[in-house]
């Protein structure tokens, strides 16, 4: 069988994130969606995404094909009625396409809209699926515990040094590598997960549940409380309440970062903080792409989403439920905007458009730091983001 993880109209609701990447490349817990259904199928699978995306992120079709929506998290019991699936069957809860049973032919046809009007389907009371950016950080905590059984099973820990003080009996696994020196860390609340070649650095305190994967650092002193993920490669650094970092972002100072998404290529100047609460304590409205509008999040604690390469400098202030588009670069003082768009220049003062070209030149220097390469593929992807946000940078 063949697995397709496709992106449906949540793809849209999830910008900035997914201006880059297919919804499954989120990550959510330790691992990315797609990382955790192929956990579950045992195979590998591929993507059916927005055009530009997809030479990045290609689409392998086979004679037996189930698409299944990138958006949802997987379960045993969602992968069983996936499994029951004949051809030509869509699996629906609600308005929702969970799954799709196709042949060779039926691939080129697919439109996960039209699927909704199939007579040959098979309904599921439940699932779990991200919809929104604040989902991420909202359902951290239970994906870390889900994830951390899940990679942890039948394995035993590299052992942790007696440095270190640890508060209550929940579980600490460390992959071979990692470093933790002089720490804090408290499972009472859950677990805690350390990648490989990861580093904690001495006199930090940390809160599960909590994952740093490989390569990751937390540097000195550093206060974490769960439920947080690190993603590869991020640094750390300061205070961080439920935060999610993608991969490669960096976050290295003092200053406050809570109730956030950060996407990948990320930086934070030194004492750079944004607000998680409203002073008067009402729900928080969050920049919606679809709608064009502040819609309301149900949540009253939501502090920052922000899209990948985006920048900001030193002192920057954010305010309560800001969305910064991709390759944004903020500085100056004063609250910026609560909605930043793509390749915006500037801040509170005001804002110019960030010419790709030199967008370019910024990603090619960061990437070769870190030993990836910026090639004509992350180019095209960045020129079509360029031009799909145009509109929203007419209003400077």
């Amino acid at each position: 069988m063949n697995y397709i993880l496709f992106d449906d109209s949540t793809w849209d609701n999830m910008l900035p994130l997914t201006f880059t990447r297919p919804v499954a490349e989120l990550r959510l817990g330790i691992l990315t969606l797609k990382q955790k259904w192929e956990k579950y199928l045992k195979k590998e699978c591929s993507y059916y995404t927005r055009d530009y995306l997809s030479k990045k992120y290609p689409m392998e079709v086979g004679e037996n094909n189930v698409f299944i929506n990138g958006s949802l998290i997987p379960t045993g019991e969602l992968l069983s009625e996936i499994d029951n699936l004949e051809e030509g069957q869509v699996l629906k809860y609600e308005d929702i396409i969970c799954a799709y049973r196709t042949n060779r032919e039926g691939v080129k046809s697919f439109v996960p809209d039209k699927c909704l009007d199939s007579n040959c389907s098979q309904i599921i009371s439940d699932c779990q699926k991200v919809s929104y950016p604040w989902d991420i950080f909202r359902l951290n905590g239970e994906a870390i515990e889900h994830d951390f059984k899940l990679l942890t099973k039948g394995r035993k820990s590299q052992p942790l040094s007696k440095s270190n003080h640890v508060i209550g009996d929940g579980d600490i696994f460390m992959e071979p590598g990692a470093k933790v020196e002089r720490c804090t860390l408290n499972t009472t609340h859950g677990p805690i997960f350390i990648g490989k070649h990861a580093e904690i650095m001495e006199n930090s305190a940390i809160r599960g549940p909590f994952a740093i994967c490989s390569g990751a650092v937390v540097k000195m002193g550093t206060k974490i409380y769960g439920p947080t993920t690190l993603g590869p490669h991020c640094r750390a650094g300061g205070e961080l309440n439920n935060v999610v970092m993608q991969a490669y972002s960096n976050k290295g100072h003092d200053g406050f970062l809570g109730n956030a998404v950060i996407g990948e290529w990320c930086n934070f100047g030194a004492d750079s903080n944004n607000s998680n609460l409203k002073n008067n304590y009402s729900e928080v409205r969050v920049w919606n792409y679809p709608k064009g509008s502040f819609i309301k999040t149900g949540l009253q604690f939501c502090g920052l989403v922000m899209g990948d390469h985006a920048k900001c400098g030193i002192n920057t202030m954010f305010n309560t439920g800001t969305v910064v588009g991709v390759a944004s670069n903020i500085f100056g003082s004063g609250f910026p905007r609560n909605f930043v768009p793509s390749f915006s220049w500037g801040g509170a003062q005001g804002f110019i458009e960030y010419k790709l070209k030199k967008v370019y030149e910024t990603c090619q220097l960061v990437m070769e730091r870190r030993g990836v390469e910026f090639d004509d593929i992350e180019k095209e992807i960045l020129e079509s983001i360029f031009n799909l946000t145009a509109q929203y940078r007419k209003g400077y």
